[in-house]
């Protein structure tokens, strides 16, 4: 008797190769997107606001996302000026940039918190290039495809 092969648990049922297909393209899409967004957060030699989209300032008790406490601005290729709406948060400002894993040291002249993006060294970029192979996205990326080519046998 010819037993019909079960999928492993967890695993979705496919009917045919476009369902499969269009799994499999959802799944790359969302890593890509996922990868796209995690990379936009990596402080390279050039300054960026998409450095600053994790940072979580204390405004009055309540952590708010930098940019909705402050104008932000890109005036030179290798700085970042950051404006607070309310001249009293500076310090938590600063603080809260000092606290994250960036390693920027941002200085302030009492209306304006001015952030140096110092030029990659080569051990900054050693260190970028481990934390890229090991992200997860590109991990999911990689588990889409090999998932797809199991289906596909």
């Amino acid at each position: 008797m010819k037993t019909e092969q079960q999928p492993a648990p967890g695993s979705p049922l496919f009917n045919s190769v476009k369902e499969v297909e269009g799994h499999l393209k959802a799944r790359m899409e969302k890593a890509i997107s996922d990868l796209q967004h995690e990379m936009a957060s990596i402080r390279t030699g050039r300054a960026t606001l998409g450095i600053l989209d994790h940072i979580r300032v204390d405004y009055y008790g309540t952590p708010t996302p930098l940019n909705q406490v402050a104008n932000l601005h890109v005036p030179e290729p290798s700085l970042i000026t950051i404006q607070p709406w309310d001249v009293s948060q500076i310090g938590p400002i600063e603080r809260a940039i000092r606290v994250s894993d960036l390693g920027l040291n941002p200085a302030n002249d009492g209306k304006i918190i001015r952030l140096p993006i110092p030029p990659l060294t080569e051990e900054r970029r050693k260190e970028l290039v481990k934390k890229l192979h090991g992200w997860p996205s590109t991990i999911a990326f990689r588990c889409a495809t090999s998932g797809g080519m199991a289906t596909k046998r």
